[in-house]
């Protein structure tokens, strides 16, 4: 690991980003322990699809974001942030659903699993401070699905992803929305693909769902962790990303 020199020595500070950096390296562990259990591999998950999903997953993926992105805030009103073992559970359980019905239930179950990843990534903004009636906060939560998916040979780059900055408007949100949505299209086109593993139907629906939310929670976590560490330390967000960045690699 290279040697990060913080403008201002803040062992506290270097502590925080020595602990945000563990938990993302180790946020993709339990997405890897089911794929190993239902025999994936990044390389050939999304073959498995017919091709016709493969093809329509991106239009899918963008159409599922935008109103997961309506849904989770308006649910907001109704009802209160849920701890994470809740929001997995319901993952868990919309997986089975959608393990059991094929592809075809897999495909009717995405938009509501986007919903609550995201209603889950929501309720962590909250939790660190955050308002996620906001529409810059809204953003950032959007932009969490940005980071390589759980498979992916991931060196931190996309950490920087976070920091771009876009007109806070109705076309900035969809124009984010179309940036997120191929790369998030892939992951949950190896979510689909495992969780559709022949004989495992339920079974792999759930577990694959609980492994993709713990991984989205975590990165959340990261994210927003990030954030308040800017907020409450006084120096530049800017700056202790590309540190944290530095540690990741």
């Amino acid at each position: 690991m290279q040697e990060v020199l913080l403008p201002v020595k803040d062992t506290t500070v270097i502590a925080q980003l020595d602990l945000l950096a563990k938990r993302y390296r180790g946020a993709a562990g339990p997405v890897m322990q089911v794929l190993s259990f239902v025999g994936g591999s990044a390389e050939t998950l999304l073959a498995r699809l017919p091709a016709p999903v493969r093809s329509g997953l991106e239009g899918a993926t963008e159409k599922a974001l935008l109103t997961a992105t309506g849904a989770a805030t308006r649910s907001r009103h109704v009802i209160g942030d849920r701890p994470d073992w809740v929001n997995r559970a319901l993952t868990t359980a919309m997986g089975a659903a959608g393990g059991f019905g094929g592809i075809a239930g897999s495909l009717a179950e995405l938009p509501f699993t986007v919903t609550m990843l995201l209603r889950a990534i929501q309720g962590i903004a909250a939790e660190h401070g955050f308002d996620p009636e906001d529409e810059e906060i809204r953003m950032e939560c959007l932009r969490v699905f940005a980071v390589a998916g759980p498979l992916a040979r991931d060196d931190g780059t996309d950490l920087g992803f976070f920091t771009a900055r876009m007109t806070i408007t109705g076309a900035g949100l969809n124009g984010l929305i179309t940036k997120v949505a191929p790369k998030l299209a892939g992951v949950l086109g190896q979510k689909l693909a495992a969780q559709t593993a022949p004989v495992l139907g339920a079974v792999a629906g759930a577990a694959v769902n609980y492994a993709f939310t713990s991984y989205y929670q975590e990165i959340a976590r990261v994210h927003f962790g990030l954030k308040s560490l800017a907020r409450e330390s006084g120096q530049d967000e800017g700056l202790l990303r590309e540190e944290l960045v530095a540690r990741i690699r």
